[in-house]
């Protein structure tokens, strides 16, 4: 039996959350929807298992708990290199 797909979305305002909160998760069809959608927005995807199914295990709209931080903290460092390497194709 094939593993099924968890997928989650974060979102990051510093103007209005001290932290990311959840904006999207689900697993098979709905999780890929959220992949679909992120690619068609150019939103990188970063992807780690274990993560997914401690993030699927969140509200929509909840803030991600302390114990995510570090690795929530790898993600965005990850999407700023991504989007900081694309800036620099159209230079």
């Amino acid at each position: 039996m094939a593993k099924k797909e968890i997928a989650s979305a974060i979102q990051y305002d510093s103007g209005k959350n001290d932290v990311p909160v959840v904006v999207a998760k689900g697993e098979g069809l709905v999780a890929e929807k959220i992949k679909e959608i992120g690619k068609e927005s150019s939103i990188p995807i970063y992807k780690n298992a274990e993560l997914a199914k401690k993030m699927n295990n969140l509200s929509i709209g909840q803030e991600i708990p302390p114990e995510l931080y570090q690795v929530v903290a790898e993600i965005l460092s990850f999407i700023i290199k991504v989007d900081t390497a694309k800036m620099n194709e159209y230079e």
